[in-house]
């Protein structure tokens, strides 16, 4: 009784494999938005990315002036 050993498996054949099931996939069963969705969406993102690069810019303008207050007071 010796131990059993499979087959190597041919990685080419998985990628190939992997890559023609992927496109059947995105071909056949994923919804994609219409054009309005997707302007509306971005047009959402956008928004809060700006809304929130302005908090994040205003924390650092305080935080800024918190450091140099603190610093000039030490001198």
């Amino acid at each position: 009784m010796g131990v059993r050993i499979p087959p190597p498996v041919q990685k080419n054949n998985v990628m190939i494999n992997y890559i023609k099931e992927s496109y059947e996939e995105l071909k056949n069963h994923v919804t994609w938005p219409t054009l309005a969705d997707a302007q509306r969406e971005m047009v959402i993102v956008v928004v809060f990315s700006v809304l929130f690069s302005l908090l994040i810019w205003g924390m650092d303008s305080f935080f800024e002036w918190l450091m140099a207050l603190y610093f000039n007071f030490m001198k």
